[in-house]
């Protein structure tokens, strides 16, 4: 009865990758229990997710070629329009989120257009406001620039909406920290840097302040909802956010946050349901409206379980 903070499947959003071919599933090693699906087998994945009541996935595409530009990501007929397109046919109801930036799709791995070792910013602007105008065409429900470069909230929903898709919400990467949690995501979709880092256009771990700014800036341009992103670390972070601002805030647990968790599971260290279910917690108390996290799945059936 006294209980102040709740969770439910209802809070959250499950990542998914995609890849080409056909009845593929391939295990990411480290992620234990997450996999890379092709088209086919990632819709009924979305399915038993949606039948958990988790409300909407999120889809991060893995191509079957790259080059400088990152072209197939805004390709209409890429792995991810298509995956969209796929998902909202058989499963009309189910909230699809793509995920909005050029890194996984380069042969450099970097978010931005790159010249002479520098990213460019603006012309990766112009690569943005097509992808995230093709996934809208193919029938997303929201876009997710995660990119961090200048501008790109605003770039997107001008694109949005002269191409008739002013009502296509953004959930904006706001305060996206150059964090090493990342390292198994880049495993699973194999877009490590193959120079340099991304210091220079992610959050330094150090700064908070500049944090708010961010999220403020990326309001101003028209996002709809902002994220921070990783959860755990910058829990201080989400609380500060939430104290400033009235729009909804997502929290992404990533990808080392879950491995960790796994990995010492595995060992036998810790409960991991428990511990599954605290730090989710921890993460709704202190102020995520929604959170992105590859144990949605999990969660949803223990929360259904322990609440039916």
């Amino acid at each position: 009865m006294m209980r102040e903070t709740e969770l439910s499947p209802a809070d959250l959003i499950y990542p998914l990758f995609v890849m080409e071919g056909e009845d593929r599933k391939e295990p990411i090693l480290s992620m234990p229990g997450q996999f890379r699906w092709s088209i086919d087998l990632l819709v009924k994945e979305a399915a038993e997710a949606h039948l958990l009541g988790i409300p909407a996935v999120i889809l991060f595409g893995i191509p079957d070629r790259k080059d400088e530009r990152g072209t197939p990501a805004y390709d209409p007929d890429g792995v991810v329009q298509r995956a969209v397109r796929t998902i909202k046919d058989r499963v009309p109801d189910l909230l699809v989120i793509t995920d909005v930036c050029i890194d996984e799709y380069t042969t450099h791995g970097h978010c931005g257009i790159v010249k002479d070792g520098r990213i460019h910013n603006d012309e990766t602007l112009d690569c943005l406001r097509l992808m995230a105008r093709t996934h809208a065409q193919a029938g997303a429900n929201m876009v997710a620039p995660s990119d961090m470069m200048d501008g790109r909230v605003a770039a997107i929903r001008d694109e949005l909406d002269q191409a008739g898709f002013s009502d296509i919400p953004i959930m904006a990467y706001a305060a996206k920290y150059a964090s090493s949690l990342y390292a198994p995501f880049r495993e699973a979709v194999a877009s490590s840097p193959a120079f340099g880092d991304r210091r220079s256009y992610q959050m330094d771990p150090a700064n908070a302040r500049e944090a708010l700014r961010e999220i403020e800036l990326d309001i101003e341009e028209g996002a709809d909802i902002v994220m921070v992103k990783p959860a755990l670390p910058y829990l201080d972070i989400i609380a500060r956010s939430r104290s400033q601002v009235s729009i909804p805030i997502a929290a992404y647990q990533v990808s080392g946050e879950y491995s960790m968790i796994k990995a010492a599971a595995q060992l036998g260290w810790l409960d991991e349901p428990k511990v599954m279910m605290e730090t989710l917690l921890s993460i709704k108390r202190a102020g995520a409206d929604v959170v992105l996290t590859y144990f949605a799945k999990e969660a949803a059936k223990l929360l259904i379980n322990s609440y039916p």
